[in-house]
């Protein structure tokens, strides 16, 4: 998929500088407690899976649409888990951004996980003793979703 249409137009006005975009990343647990994960083509780092919205999108029906088309798994928004900042990230083009970010615990309701995209490499469903290498703000999202009904974390580090 890559960027947006909105963004590519943006792009073509402004070049690399840096734009400020609402995402949306889900901690999505299956029936088994196990977590939902991608393998990103642009780096190769596991993540949760994790998306931009487009404009006008709420946050949870445009992260369950993210879902959805990069994993071909439905799942639904339970809560908010946290708000924070990620960024500045700058891209191997090198298009920067800092993405407002709005992390979701999600369940799954169906479907067979695969790669639905051009955006991974594999996806996949992983036990929590059995994470791969991932970066301290996606452990932060997935510590924070096996809380029962804890507080927002305002500002989960990535």
């Amino acid at each position: 998929m890559g960027a947006p249409e909105f963004v590519l137009r943006l792009r073509e006005k402004i070049g690399n500088d840096p734009l400020w975009l609402p995402a949306v990343r889900g901690v999505v647990f299956d029936d088994d407690g196990r977590v939902l994960l991608g393998q990103r083509a642009d780096n190769g780092h596991w993540t949760l899976i994790t998306g931009m919205l487009e404009p006008g999108e709420h946050p949870a029906p445009g992260l369950v649409r993210e879902i959805f088309e990069e994993t071909a798994v439905v799942a639904e928004t339970e809560r908010i888990i946290g708000v924070g900042v990620v960024g500045p990230v700058t891209f191997p083009n090198g298009d920067v951004c800092d993405f407002l970010d709005i992390t979701f615990r999600c369940r799954y309701i169906s479907g067979e996980a695969q790669v639905n995209d051009d955006e991974s490499l594999a996806v996949g469903w992983f036990a929590l003793d059995e994470l791969p290498d991932m970066s301290a703000g996606n452990l932060e999202a997935i510590r924070l979703a096996t809380e029962p009904e804890g507080p927002v974390a305002y500002q989960v580090e990535d």
